[in-house]
């Protein structure tokens, strides 16, 4: 079942941990690709030197950060690396999630196709350490650019859901268990403050 409105239309820091075990679906050429969201930051612009959108402050950068809850935000970071958000919070207020990592679910050689140009089976052992352990990582295995800023959740290419069922694939017996859930320092924000302190990155214990 997809994540609706309501899920996204939360204090961004809840919406941030409840996302932990969750599945993210990219629909491509009509084929899924899927993970397991394993590690997550919540940003937000009232109150948060970090977030892009500090302040209230709009820019054609940060428009998108004033969606719906529900919007996928896509930024561009070094000039290389896209980064997936999640707006959250009611509309007009600047906030998101920041998607860091995640676990390879369904078709593993399409994501790793995708990733590296490579199958999986191909793979060096550093390349499958580092398959999906960062926002760059993890946009350029779902093939997330910039030309999907702006996106619902909503709909049929880009979503959340909380099972694999309706997608014909089996849920492995480990996402079925209990989890516990870190919480600590963000990372790559040294220029923002007494925000850089805030506990806002959090991941599943062991998934990182």
């Amino acid at each position: 079942m997809k994540l609706p409105r309501d899920f996204y239309q939360r204090d961004t820091r809840t919406v941030a941990q409840d996302l932990l075990g969750k599945y993210l679906v990219r629909v491509l050429d009509g084929l899924p690709l899927v993970l397991r969201i394993n590690e997550t930051e919540a940003y937000i612009g009232r109150m948060d030197k970090a977030c892009h959108a500090y302040g209230y402050r709009r820019t054609p950068r940060t428009e998108t950060l004033f969606a719906a809850p529900g919007t996928a935000y896509i930024y561009l970071i070094y000039g290389m690396y896209h980064c997936l958000n999640f707006v959250t919070e009611p509309e007009g207020e600047p906030a998101a999630v920041l998607i860091r990592g995640g676990d390879a679910r369904g078709d593993v050689e399409l994501l790793s196709r995708t990733r590296y140009g490579k199958g999986f089976s191909e793979l060096s052992p550093y390349q499958e350490k580092n398959f999906l352990n960062g926002p760059g990582k993890l946009c350029k295995a779902l093939s997330l650019t910039r030309a999907e800023n702006g996106c619902s959740l909503l709909g049929d290419s880009l979503f959340v859901c909380d099972d694999l069922a309706p997608l014909g694939l089996d849920v492995p017996e480990q996402d079925a268990l209990p989890f516990s859930i870190q919480s600590g320092k963000r990372v790559g924000i040294d220029y923002a403050q007494e925000a850089i302190d805030f506990p806002w990155r959090y991941w599943i214990d062991g998934g990182r």
